[in-house]
């Protein structure tokens, strides 16, 4: 009885090792273009202070765009979700310092291939921002793979 135990114990452990691991990608089957991150494209010696907003009903869209501008560079330092009055089809990108080389590096982020987000110049000194981000609900997240 213990001998077939043991037999049937060691079977399965040598089975299990065989399994592809779920996390791990199968071979041939990985895009290349999907599963890698997005590349940054804020310079390492800049630092671009943006508030994303959800201007949208769908939840966590704001967080969704907020992965995604960190990992494109940008230091986004807080997330909103906007009131229902102040929904939006479109995103907009908010200039907030005078820089509008940084706005046209965040619309390029948000609209990615498909379109560039507008862009509109509103200073405000009184805010420690660069950029104001609305989040309209045209965007879709980028297709890519999870990671934490």
């Amino acid at each position: 009885m213990a001998v077939l135990l043991l037999v049937t114990v060691v079977g399965l452990v040598v089975w299990r090792l065989r399994l592809p691991s779920a996390a791990a990608p199968l071979p041939g089957n990985a895009d290349p273009a999907i599963t890698a991150r997005p590349s940054r494209i804020v310079p390492d010696s800049v630092r671009i202070k943006v508030e994303v907003v959800n201007a949208t009903a769908t939840r966590g869209l704001g967080r969704l765009a907020t992965a995604w501008l960190r990992d494109q560079g940008f230091d986004v330092v807080g997330t909103l979700t906007a009131p229902d009055k102040d929904r939006r089809d479109s995103s907009l990108v908010l200039d907030r310092s005078g820089h509008p080389e940084w706005a046209a590096l965040a619309a390029r982020a948000i609209g990615g291939a498909r379109v560039e987000a507008r862009v509109e110049a509103r200073p405000d000194s009184l805010r420690y921002l660069d950029l104001t981000v609305l989040v309209g609900r045209a965007w879709r997240p980028p297709p890519q793979t999870l990671y934490p």
